[in-house]
């Protein structure tokens, strides 16, 4: 009986231990405080920040269409237009009929859906004459299983076992196959596509998912394409604040607009934001922008 008594205790302790390690692993890792290099661009001040999504937000959905908005839009008091995705989007292995934005078939090329290049050119062009300046998202993490460089740069992209294009681990993104970053040669690539961009009038990006590129790429992606023109980098990120410390001007808040939406439906205090702050206050440098 004794000897029963003490492997209940044991088998106890093994489950509270385990529990407890469980808890820490959950607990949310508060960043270190960093220091700034980035530069913000003058027009980035105060700017207030308008997601533009050209597929649904005309009946045409299009490039043309949406430009004859841009005089309503300057009314309300924005300065800076996001465009999501305008990327081709792939269509092997694609989700639904029509597919998902951050699916990239091509990373200089616009949807034709939309329109052709021109097409958004001319986008560029009149939002730049009505005293826009315009961001359009970035997709470095994976592409889709037809772009181009699958093709072209096999090297470019991680691999199982048996050699074999695989979609980024821990997702249900099956549209999608994930790329390699320790790859020098992907780095290469994608600063040449995004200068393209930069030389075609785009004012800088919103980068999707970039927790597993490097944020060096970021800082050398930063200096080569302000050699073409001040850019505005926003990243889709919240914890690594490496990201801020030369590479981007902007990240994520997630935890603020949870905190905000339990406030507003009165579950949490509003005593609770002042936690918050501080925080903020301790970690992030005066010049980042949140």
């Amino acid at each position: 009986m004794e000897k029963y008594i003490i492997s209940a205790v044991i088998i106890l302790l093994i489950a509270l231990l385990s529990y407890t390690g469980c808890g820490r692993k959950a607990e949310k890792q508060v960043p270190e405080p960093f220091v700034s290099e980035v530069v913000h661009p003058s027009w980035t001040e105060d700017a207030v920040l308008y997601e533009v999504n050209i597929r649904q937000f005309t009946p045409e959905g299009t490039f043309n269409a949406f430009a004859s908005h841009l005089p309503r839009l300057k009314d309300l008091g924005v300065d800076i237009l996001w465009l999501m995705p305008i990327h081709p989007i792939g269509i092997k292995n694609r989700k639904e009929a029509l597919g998902s934005y951050y699916s990239v078939k091509d990373y200089t090329a616009v949807n034709p859906e939309f329109g052709t290049l021109s097409d958004f050119k001319d986008l560029l062009d009149k939002a730049h004459e009505a005293g826009f300046h315009v961001i359009i998202d970035w997709v470095p993490n994976h592409s889709s299983w037809d772009n181009h460089l699958t093709a072209d740069h096999p090297e470019f992209y991680v691999k199982d076992s048996t050699g074999s294009f695989i979609p980024p681990i821990g997702t249900d993104w099956t549209d999608v196959i994930q790329f390699d970053w320790s790859n020098k040669g992907l780095h290469d690539y994608m600063i040449e596509a995004l200068s393209f961009w930069v030389r075609l009038g785009v004012d800088g990006f919103r980068v999707d998912h970039p927790h597993k590129t490097p944020p060096e790429f970021w800082e050398r992606a930063r200096t080569e394409l302000e050699k073409i023109r001040p850019v505005f980098m926003l990243a889709e990120n919240e914890d690594q604040t490496a990201f801020l410390a030369k590479g981007f001007d902007m990240n994520y808040s997630w935890e603020l607009h949870h905190l905000m939406n339990q406030v507003a439906r009165k579950k949490d205090s509003v005593n609770t934001l002042t936690k918050y702050y501080r925080k903020e206050l301790s970690v992030y440098p005066q010049n980042a922008y949140r």
